[in-house]
């Protein structure tokens, strides 16, 4: 490793996904496995994304890392679990421009400054510590010259947020629950790509951008713990719902699509008030929007739109075409005016 001070650069930028099949529950809350199969759609990195750059010095005497501007600690489990695991798998990297050699072995004495921006709402619902964790593998391997392949990453994103193994991929994914113990096959795999169906349009109606109250860890410990609709739903339901949504999702049926997308969030939200003591996550506003689309759909005769809400008040609503998305950005801003600012 050469003796002077250098600095070794990497950003990555990583989007956001938001599932149309829900994860909720952890039967392993420290290796994060979900208690369901789960599918996603990961959304266009130019619109809603984190960006990340990781950098390591020999004059660095400590691992840092920067949200949104403000330093925050890095000693919890889920960063230390994907730090190690990506650390333990890194490689022999040489930078010939800036004379730059790493042996593998040296990885484990270099520290790492990072730094990290969301272009969204943080701790929203819009699945911020997805893209976060995501982006933060992503550009770990990429620095230290890691060989796994994008499913293999995204069983150590997972660590650090289960649902960030789904934002390795563009599309449509799949985050296989897996059933070995050491986690080893809870795995993100492409369902269909970003070209597959880009007809879709999707837009994201921010209803609050405040932090939640009840955070997707605290909230998914409580329904395991209490609510016996969840353990009927990953039982019974979601299997059904996860090879039904992959055969819409094959064919391009906006119909059934729509409705499993739709019913899923019911659902979900259902497990959150079935909870002891219940979680509210929408509010009347969410109500509203969920109404609107409602109407919309019986009126025309079809379904035109669906709807999904994760963790939050804010509603992701995907258009069956860029037609009808000029149509309902209409008809959100008729029926919910911006306050001027």
């Amino acid at each position: 490793m050469a003796e002077e001070k250098w600095v070794l650069m990497v950003t990555a930028q990583t989007p956001t996904n938001i599932a149309v099949i829900k994860y909720w529950g952890k039967r392993d809350e420290v290796r994060i496995l979900p208690i369901n199969d789960s599918i996603s759609v990961t959304l266009d990195p130019d619109h809603l994304c984190t960006l990340t750059t990781v950098a390591v010095s020999p004059s660095f005497d400590r691992d840092r890392m920067w949200l949104n501007g403000k330093e925050i600690s890095l000693s919890g489990s889920r960063y230390q679990n994907c730090l190690r695991e990506i650390r333990c798998r890194a490689d022999d990297v040489e930078d010939k421009v800036k004379g730059i050699k790493i042996a593998k072995k040296d990885w484990e004495k270099l520290h790492l400054h990072i730094a990290s921006y969301n272009n969204f709402p943080t701790a929203a619902g819009l699945a911020s510590s997805a893209a976060g964790f995501a982006c933060l593998v992503f550009a770990l391997a990429k620095l230290m010259n890691v060989h796994e392949d994008p499913s293999q990453l995204s069983a150590i994103a997972r660590q650090g947020s289960g649902s960030a193994c789904r934002s390795l991929f563009g599309g449509f994914v799949k985050w296989n629950m897996g059933s070995k113990e050491d986690g080893s096959d809870s795995v993100a795999v492409q369902v269909a790509d970003e070209k597959h169906w880009d007809d879709l349009v999707i837009i994201i109606a921010v209803v609050s951008s405040r932090e939640k109250e009840t955070s997707s860890t605290s909230g998914m410990r409580e329904s395991v713990e209490t609510s016996l609709l969840l353990q009927h739903r990953a039982k019974e339901v979601v299997p059904k719902r996860v090879l039904q949504m992959e055969e819409a999702i094959k064919n391009r049926d906006f119909t059934s699509f729509a409705k499993l997308t739709c019913s899923d969030s019911n659902q979900f939200h259902a497990v959150c008030m079935d909870t002891s003591p219940p979680i509210f996550y929408m509010n009347d506003t969410s109500h509203r929007i969920i109404s609107l689309v409602e109407k919309w759909n019986r009126f025309v005769g079809t379904p035109e739109i669906a709807y999904t809400f994760d963790a939050g008040p804010n509603a992701v609503l995907i258009a069956r075409s860029r037609k009808v998305a000029v149509e309902l950005l209409q008809g959100l801003l008729y029926c919910f005016p911006p306050k001027p600012d």
